[in-house]
């Protein structure tokens, strides 16, 4: 935004951080709900100060002029945005920064990027917002690259073509949320896809980590609105062919939602859009059993009602952000269309929720969206929930634990999950000697199960914060698994969730991947350490040779070495998808 600068070291804006009365209305909050928290701020130490060290890699000088050294750049890209992250860089540990941030401004530079790196060994990080809170976008490699660059897609960043018709836009990667709903605008149609991260996150980074969105129902996932993605890999360009639909064969699409930039960098996509709506209905739905409102939310979510906001507030979740005290939590509902009023379908739910014990302390509202509706309750908490991160930073500035895990199960799991992940939770703090309290809410849900949202408020050790959350993420990882959740709904996997991925992903699935990453990223320059690992069954070890070979199969001639090296590759291939 014109006028404001992105913190380095945390979320957002500088200019938008928590201070002054809302610092002091936040710290008041902990203190009455743990009065024995420390919170004195620290402070980040000056970009100037960190002693990054020293760039180990120099562009070829055709690509000098897309290349930045600057420290601040460095450091920005060298860690996301999870809490581990934000620790991290308050108490300046930036061991792994980028050698180089390079901002490529056509395709055919990300082309020439990835040929230089491929043929130096140089570890490539596609970056598009840096809002992952997943080590994602962290350029954490081991000493067998000869380097590592931070791939900033953001000068792609444009609305190529609308086809009104067919109501889609072929979009660049780059393009972060506000710039591309802009841009659309002017042919009054969105996309209607608004992650917490919307304003500080890109469309190729939505796809990439397959995110979730706007929808709390149906629309969920940036996956439902994929037309067609062209993607630059080391092995060449995939463009798939856009269609509404098509049964042929496995979808190449498939393959690259969700590869973290392990498999290659997206660079535009086709994405079905919609027309901005005009009609809105919303309602804020009371319970005194926590019971009774899951069932209530489970009713709705089987209704065939498809409300865009679908949202259960466990008690404590609905004390701390939405100001609301309930003994069984709050389900915030809201529909909109842009072609007819929708009070029909709130009606309908909230009846549901009634059925249920359900109560509406404020009535239901709906109408014109063009038309004043006054504030209510359901616009409290998204105010609430727009800033979360910005008060996460102020808290764990203040030597708070403030965190989340998201994961999503059946409905009949839902009762031994959340007991499971509240009470490992519970017995990590009491280990790590924090006094803290967890909430839960549901942030999508389906006909056949909830997205919780778990989050984790403690008491922590400014000189132990880091090693105290890195038990209770491994705790809480482990519940989940062993519950039947999925150690990620909508966060994607990153470095830190690999562990736990592996465990949940089929064996014959991870050989697949490997054959997949062994074909289109030959050198496994991409992203290494996402998703999959070059060792990971013994039969693809990178060696010193494996760095230094060229590009063996792609964007240039590989040399006769090179070609015998893929030789070597595609027979680890075939290995690796057969078994043997």
């Amino acid at each position: 935004m014109v006028g404001k600068h992105r913190s380095w070291w945390g979320w957002g804006h500088v200019e938008d951080a928590v201070t002054g009365a809302e610092a002091d209305a936040l710290t008041g909050r902990v203190r009455a709900l743990l009065p024995e928290a420390d919170l004195t701020p620290h402070d980040p130490p000056p970009v100037a100060e960190l002693g990054l060290r020293p760039a180990r890699v120099a562009p070829p000088a055709a690509l000098a002029h897309l290349c930045s050294t600057a420290p601040a750049d460095r450091a920005a890209h060298a860690h996301g945005k999870a809490f581990r992250d934000v620790v991290r860089n308050l108490h300046g540990d930036v061991r792994h920064p980028p050698d180089l941030v390079v901002r490529p401004a056509s395709e055919q530079d990300v082309v020439d990027v990835l040929d230089w790196c491929a043929r130096d060994g140089v570890a490539v990080i596609p970056y598009g917002g840096g809002s992952s809170v997943v080590g994602g976008v962290e350029p954490r490699v081991d000493d067998g690259y000869s380097g590592a660059v931070s791939l900033d897609l953001g000068r792609l960043d444009r609305v190529l073509e609308v086809d009104r018709t067919s109501r889609a836009a072929r979009i660049q990667a780059g393009v972060f949320g506000p710039a591309l709903e802009d841009q659309l605008r002017r042919h009054d149609v969105t996309l209607r896809h608004f992650p917490q991260s919307f304003e500080f996150s890109t469309v190729g980074g939505w796809l990439a980590t397959r995110a979730g969105g706007h929808y709390a129902t149906v629309l969920t996932h940036i996956d439902d609105l994929v037309e067609s993605l062209r993607v630059v890999t080391p092995s060449g360009v995939s463009q798939s062919r856009r269609l509404p639909a098509s049964g042929a064969g496995p979808s190449p699409d498939r393959l690259f939602l969700g590869s973290e930039g392990a498999l290659g960098v997206i660079t535009e996509a086709w994405l079905r859009l919609q027309d901005r709506p005009r009609w809105r209905a919303d309602a804020a739905v009371h319970f005194d059993d926590h019971d009774a409102a899951v069932a209530a939310t489970r009713a709705v979510a089987q209704s065939g009602l498809h409300p865009s906001n679908c949202r259960l507030l466990d008690p404590a979740e609905a004390l701390l952000n939405a100001g609301a005290a309930t003994g069984g939590g709050v389900l915030v509902l809201g529909f909109e269309s842009a072609d007819h009023p929708v009070g029909a379908a709130l009606d309908r739910a909230v009846e549901l929720c009634r059925d249920h014990g359900g109560t509406l302390p404020e009535p239901p509202r709906h109408g014109d969206v063009s038309g004043a509706r006054g504030r209510g309750a359901v616009d409290t908490w998204r105010s609430s929930f727009l800033r979360m991160p910005y008060q996460r930073d102020a808290l764990a500035a203040r030597s708070m634990i403030v965190e989340t895990f998201e994961t999503a199960c059946t409905w009949d799991r839902y009762p031994d999950l959340r007991a499971a992940v509240i009470g490992a939770a519970g017995a990590a703090l009491a280990e790590v000697g924090a006094t803290g309290v967890v909430t839960c809410r549901f942030t999508h849900v389906y006909p056949d199960g909830p997205a919780p949202y778990f989050g984790v408020y403690a008491v922590g050790r400014w000189d132990g914060m880091l090693a105290q959350w890195d038990q209770i993420k491994h705790a809480v990882s482990e519940a989940l698994l062993a519950a039947g959740g999925t150690i990620t709904h909508h966060h994607a996997v990153g470095r830190d969730h690999r562990p736990w991925y592996d465990r949940q992903r089929p064996e014959p699935v991870a050989l697949a991947l490997r054959a997949a990453k062994a074909a289109l990223d030959p050198s496994w320059v991409l992203n290494p350490g996402v998703l999959v690992d070059h060792g990971d069954d013994g039969r693809h070890g990178r060696t010193v040779l494996d760095l230094h070979v060229g590009v063996t199969g792609g964007l240039s001639p590989a040399p006769p070495v090179a070609s015998k090296i893929r030789s070597r590759w595609w027979s680890s291939a075939r290995s690796a998808c057969c078994g043997v």
